[in-house]
């Protein structure tokens, strides 16, 4: 089972390239937050130093001086302003303390604990709460729970423990409330721990312009789709995914399927509606549900994407999730690129990316 989404705030915020005066001047111009706690700015005719997100009017930039921490900015002459106190946590940084702090008590929590009692730890009204946790991780406090327990479940059944004591240990009040949240599994509990053994797929693999593609389904719908230049790798790389699964030659209604996406593939056709079973966590699946609204043709940008799926500050989680998408061409992750428009990354391999955005931009 695919791991929890569970990044810092350090590795889920978006990155600013500030690597020249002119670029952290226009910083301060933009009060962006993203450059807080990257330097500090000194004015020269007031000797006063303070954060780039600073509300005072806006020195001219030959009085500007840039220092990378606060001890630095100090040895030069200049004392903290008074109005952003450069000594004191950033909100940005209080934010995130706030966060990391209901973080670990959901962590730690053997039951489910209220949006209530998490807000007012932080100090916070509950719906003010809920919009900074949702901000800051990509997952409501809710969803953020119920992947843990989640997880915990997975931890203990694959530890030896039985599947009852696994939904118990995991937190979860009764076996039905396990079953409720269950389908996010893509398989049942005793599937699961026994390494899909009795999980009957079908798979086949076609030559197409790409190489070779497999496709492979369950009953409820396709599970696998991947690129290769022979199809031994495919085949193989299917048995690591289901070690114990029941992996079968294709029939007539998976032979279909791999028609349908090798005519996607090489531009004759759109991609035709297909059932899906994919087996990823509930931030995984929000992503991947965007990539297929990403009408054929046209490209974004992985923190355009995290906007999208109102999580802004979860761009790296983004790319992450995009990376662990199982299914190629019909869950269309080749549609997002970097933000200053390269490729960026494909598991499949780049120039398979790059074929498959050139025919579609063409019309193919």
């Amino acid at each position: 089972m695919p791991s929890m989404h569970t990044q810092t705030l350090a590795e889920t915020a978006p990155t600013l390239a500030l690597t020249t005066d002119a670029a952290r001047y226009q910083a301060i111009r933009n009060r962006d937050p993203r450059a807080d706690g990257q330097f500090y700015y000194g004015v020269v005719t007031t000797g006063v130093y303070c954060r780039p997100t600073c509300a005072a009017r806006l020195a001219r930039p030959e009085n500007v001086r840039f220092h990378f921490t606060a001890e630095e900015a100090e040895r030069a002459g200049f004392r903290p302003c008074k109005r952003c106190r450069p000594r004191a946590p950033s909100q940005a940084q209080r934010q995130a303390r706030l966060v990391d702090r209901a973080r670990a008590l959901l962590e730690s929590a053997e039951s489910p604990v209220p949006l209530a009692e998490l807000a007012a730890g932080a100090g916070l009204s509950p719906a003010h709460f809920h919009r900074l946790f949702k901000k800051q991780t990509g997952l409501t406090p809710q969803e953020y729970a119920a992947a843990r327990r989640l997880r915990r479940f997975d931890e203990a059944v694959r530890a030896g423990s039985t599947v009852t004591a696994a939904i118990y240990e995991a937190g979860y009040g009764s076996s039905g409330r396990f079953y409720e949240a269950g389908g996010a599994l893509g398989m049942t509990p005793s599937q699961l721990r026994r390494g899909a053994r009795g999980l009957r797929v079908r798979a086949l693999s076609r030559p197409c312009s790409l190489g070779h593609v497999l496709v492979a389904a369950t009953e409820r719908g396709v599970c696998a789709i991947a690129f290769a230049d022979e199809a031994e790798p495919l085949a193989e790389e299917l048995r690591r995914r289901f070690p114990e699964a029941e992996i079968e030659p294709g029939d007539d209604r998976v032979a279909e399927l791999a028609a349908a996406v090798v005519a996607a593939i090489d531009g004759s056709a759109p991609a035709a509606e297909v059932p899906l079973d994919l087996l990823g966590t509930a931030f995984q699946q929000r992503v991947w549900r965007a990539l297929r609204d990403i009408p054929r043709g046209a490209t974004v940008s992985y923190a355009e994407l995290a906007r999208r799926i109102g999580a802004p500050r979860a761009v790296r989680a983004v790319g992450t999730a995009c990376g662990a998408n199982p299914v190629a061409v019909l869950v269309p992750c080749h549609r997002v690129l970097r933000g200053d428009g390269a490729l960026g990354g494909y598991r499949w391999g780049l120039a398979r990316k790059k074929a498959l955005l050139a025919r579609e931009r063409s019309g193919r």
